[in-house]
């Protein structure tokens, strides 16, 4: 009978401590899946939150601490970067601004001169051809000069414009707007310069409105930086398409030349600031290198998108993406 009752303690006693571990092993999976759960929701949240674990599991309290130490260092890491790029954006601003002044005082000055000159030639009688030749050499060189400083502008309002786009200083207000109108609008714009470069022009734009939620005059830049490019870098081609698509939820513009194309190898780089493209399409004509990144960043600011698909020798695609008003 003792026998019995001491196999059974046993018995019991071994249960008992099974049990235990068995209930330990499981708290602890519960826990991790718990610790595993509240991360990925901080992570993706990135609202700066901590990791609060309840447990009497010394080591689980240990990971945990743990974790909340590389959480403070990655959000103070965040909010460093964070500041930092907005003085960069703010000093890209003002330098820009301080450019912007003086040569717009130099380019005053050589439009006078070049004006003045001209004025001369015309006032100078036929004998004084040796003058005549000096001065329109002069004249030569002003308007030389003065072209330079009328680029050296273009590329400061560029840098301008794009600082205050990435600092938050650009107002980009959303109205509801007829898509296709202002796509038409942009393309009669270079319609002249087009057919002068006998550019074969197809417009696939329906003529009912369209009506998505964007900005007139930031849509219109977009498009005419994206035409641009079609003269500047598509003109083996002579060829410009401008199509629209859409979907229950968005609107799509392609603007598609058929030059060169640009090289898979450049494809995430025609976006960048200061990418010229001169490797990628041509040699000859390039521009300042931040039109397409100032069109990205309005086609974002409207909630949209600006994404791009070559095949070189073929086709170009730009696509303008904005979000469609649901009717």
């Amino acid at each position: 009978m003792m026998v019995l009752a001491l196999g059974l303690a046993v018995a019991v006693l071994t249960a008992v401590v099974l049990y235990q571990q068995f209930a330990f092993r499981a708290g602890t999976q519960r826990k991790l899946r718990e610790i595993h759960e509240k991360l990925k929701e901080i992570l993706d949240e990135d609202g700066g939150a901590r990791l609060m674990v309840f447990t009497d599991n010394r080591e689980l309290m240990e990971l945990s601490a743990q974790i909340n130490r590389l959480l403070e260092k990655n959000a103070k890491a965040a909010a460093d970067f964070r500041r930092l790029e907005t003085t960069s954006r703010k000093m890209l601003s003002n330098i820009s601004h301080d450019l912007k002044t003086p040569l717009t005082v130099i380019r005053g000055y050589l439009e006078i001169m070049r004006t003045q000159k001209e004025a001369a030639l015309e006032a100078r009688a036929e004998s004084e051809a040796r003058a005549e030749a000096e001065a329109r050499a002069e004249l030569q060189m002003m308007v030389k000069a003065e072209q330079k400083a009328q680029a050296m502008m273009e590329l400061i309002d560029s840098f301008f414009s794009l600082a205050k786009i990435e600092a938050g200083d650009a107002d980009v207000d959303l109205t509801r707007l007829d898509v296709c109108e202002v796509c038409r609008e942009s393309a009669l714009d270079f319609y002249e310069m087009l057919t002068g470069a006998d550019f074969q022009v197809d417009i696939g734009l329906p003529e009912e409105p369209v009506l998505v939620h964007g900005n007139r005059e930031a849509l219109q830049r977009i498009l005419t930086n994206l035409i641009s490019n079609v003269l500047r870098y598509g003109s083996e081609g002579k060829y410009l398409g401008v199509f629209f698509r859409s979907d229950e939820r968005w609107v799509y513009i392609d603007v598609t030349d058929k030059g060169k194309g640009i090289d898979s190898a450049f494809a995430d780089s025609v976006f960048e600031r200061l990418f010229t493209m001169e490797d990628s399409r041509s040699r000859s004509v390039q521009g300042n290198g931040l039109g397409l990144t100032i069109a990205k960043r309005l086609a974002e600011q409207m909630g949209g998108a600006l994404t791009l698909e070559s095949i070189p020798g073929e086709r170009t695609t730009f696509t303008v993406r904005l979000k469609r008003v649901l009717q």
